[in-house]
């Protein structure tokens, strides 16, 4: 393989252009090969299994490819799949929060009984919600940290407990119904994105991507560290571009881009630059490949713990308050069934570790896609939601799977 420097010369040879961006694409394939051979699969097992599923569905039922289901799909995944970003976050430590469905329900009922009963603004509402949550995710720390109490035990006991609070808080109503003309229902179900503004977003989202790669390019290479190819960044940033747009365009055919799913993009980019990009993000990392190294190495590892889990909890009742907004409907089942499970397995099926260390908020972003595409297609197929449980098992096990022989490969490679 040429070196860095070769190729940056080459590059700046008019004459050689072209096969300087031939070298560069040769470059990254061949340093994601490597990584792939070496355990480090990233997003590749999920991307393809993304592809596999909607190629299915789409076989069985010509409409589920249709602009007007990835429209209701792109909702229906919001709720889900902001809790699962904050499994994400408990679970990169080495943890686990079983009560997020419990504590989504618990914001759910506070944001109906603020808003209705009280007739409060929906920004207090949703303040006071997601007030709750962060201090449910605080007093989980302090039972972790104070007592030893194992994660699996507080959060199953909070389970249970904010259950009933649930219950308590609706009082024995099923359901307190959210005014349709609030902008908390209306965002969750009729505000979409103006066309030509979908597009400069996704044009800005290709510029950030690339220019953040650069600057981390030229800050490997000031360090002597290998680094990405030039090229092979622009030619990830054009197929990002191009990706973007065609969605847009294919979403605008019918209603467009929701504003909900514009929030959840958000929110799992920014949970990215918290991850990747600062110290905090790097501590959460560490205690979970080893929580005794990192004590040792001077990270504040029970502020850690206590921070994840109130992230953790902060998100499960904003998902809970976007569920109520996107049913118009804060009712006993929010929160209840299958939205613990699937949020677990969403963060798992999407390439976060459970053994912790390993994992991006992305993870949450395409698990969430994955279960709520077969969630999807069975609904158009007619089939029951037996069949749904049955896939989502079945795919969660082949996700724990492949992240354990992964771990083994890394390990044999000396990538820890």
């Amino acid at each position: 393989m040429t070196s860095l420097g070769s190729s940056v010369a080459a590059a700046t040879d008019p004459q050689d252009e072209p096969s300087a961006a031939r070298h560069g694409f040769r470059d990254g394939v061949r340093g994601t090969v490597r990584r792939a051979r070496a355990g480090d699969l990233g997003m590749l097992p999920v991307v393809a299994g993304v592809v596999v599923i909607w190629t299915i569905f789409q076989s069985l039922n010509r409409t589920f490819l249709s602009s007007t289901n990835l429209v209701n799909l792109s909702f229906d995944m919001v709720s889900l799949g902001v809790i699962a970003l904050g499994i994400v976050c408990v679970l990169l430590v080495g943890q686990i929060d079983l009560s997020v469905g419990s504590v989504s329900g618990v914001a759910a009922a506070t944001t109906g009984v603020v808003m209705v009963r009280h007739e409060q603004s929906v920004w207090l509402a949703v303040l006071i919600a997601a007030g709750v949550g962060a201090l449910i995710g605080w007093v989980y720390g302090q039972v972790l940290n104070r007592f030893g109490v194992p994660s699996f035990v507080v959060t199953l006991g909070g389970l249970l407990a904010f259950l009933g609070t649930q219950l308590w808080l609706l009082r024995g109503q099923n359901a307190i119904n959210l005014p349709y003309d609030s902008a908390l229902v209306k965002f969750a179900q009729v505000w979409f994105v103006p066309d030509a503004l979908a597009y400069a977003l996704m044009l800005l989202a290709a510029g950030g991507f690339l220019a953040v790669g650069l600057a981390r390019s030229r800050s490997r290479r000031r360090a002597g560290l290998s680094s990405v190819s030039p090229r092979w960044l622009a030619v990830q940033a054009l197929a990002l571009a191009a990706a973007l747009l065609f969605a847009v365009y294919y979403l605008n055919r019918t209603r467009g881009v929701p504003w909900m799913f514009v929030l959840f993009t958000t929110l799992v980019l920014v949970l990215h630059y918290v991850l990747t990009r600062t110290g905090f993000g790097r501590s959460l990392y560490a205690v979970g490949g080893n929580a005794e190294a990192a004590r040792r190495a001077g990270i504040d590892v029970r502020g850690v713990y206590t921070a994840a889990f109130v992230m953790c909890s902060t998100l499960a009742a904003t998902g809970g308050v976007l569920a109520a907004a996107r049913l118009a409907a804060a009712n006993q089942s929010t929160g209840t069934a299958d939205v613990n499970l699937n949020a677990i397995a969403a963060a798992v099926i999407g390439g976060t570790s459970l053994f912790g260390g390993r994992g991006s908020a992305f993870a949450a972003l395409l698990g969430v896609l994955v279960i709520q595409s077969i969630s999807s297609g069975l609904t158009l197929l007619n089939l029951d939601s037996s069949y749904r449980f049955i896939i989502t098992g079945c795919v969660l096990l082949v996700a724990v799977a492949l992240d354990s022989a992964a771990r083994r490969s890394r390990q044999a490679h000396g990538r820890g």
